[in-house]
């Protein structure tokens, strides 16, 4: 079986040597030796030739006639949850959707600040305050520990 090792280093070689913020999400190989590499951008999103070139770069130094193999090397999808640190760095000042483990609970907002421990959202609601008739704009900073996130989606809107 190919070793996971072998595909990260084959894959980061060809990374560095592109330099423009290139990064893997996630590689997973299955037991018939399938090769999924998921990769993406820091800024701005990931160009076909960009993943033409790694998966060019782990084919070519992979022996196939030792180990038969297949590769799939694609971008992390939009419509994906996060799944490493860097797409929350990305993604600071957008409009993020997080469900989180306690009650399933959903928070929807703007993605303010993220660290090593936590992410901040920004939450905007209309809430009846003490002493007035009608609701108003309310706008508070939520914390989360990634313990507490079971997932976090980008908000798609046109």
């Amino acid at each position: 079986m190919i070793e996971k090792e072998t595909v990260i280093k084959l894959a980061e070689e060809r990374i560095e040597e592109l330099n423009n913020g290139v990064y893997i999400v996630e590689l997973k190989i299955n037991n018939g030796n399938q090769i999924f590499l998921e990769l993406d951008k820091e800024v701005g999103s990931i160009a076909i030739e960009d993943c033409m070139s790694v998966s060019r770069n782990i084919e070519h130094n992979l022996d196939r006639e030792e180990e038969d193999f297949s590769l799939e090397v694609s971008s992390a999808g939009i419509d994906q949850p996060f799944r490493v640190f860097k797409q929350y760095e990305k993604n600071v000042g957008k409009e993020v959707k997080v469900l989180t483990y306690e009650h399933g609970q959903k928070i929807e907002g703007i993605l303010k600040s993220v660290d090593e421990e936590q992410i901040v959202i920004e939450v905007k609601e209309k809430k009846r305050l003490e002493g007035r008739k009608k609701k108003v704009w309310v706008t508070e900073e939520i914390p989360l520990k990634y313990n507490d996130i079971k997932e976090t989606k980008l908000i798609i809107s046109f």
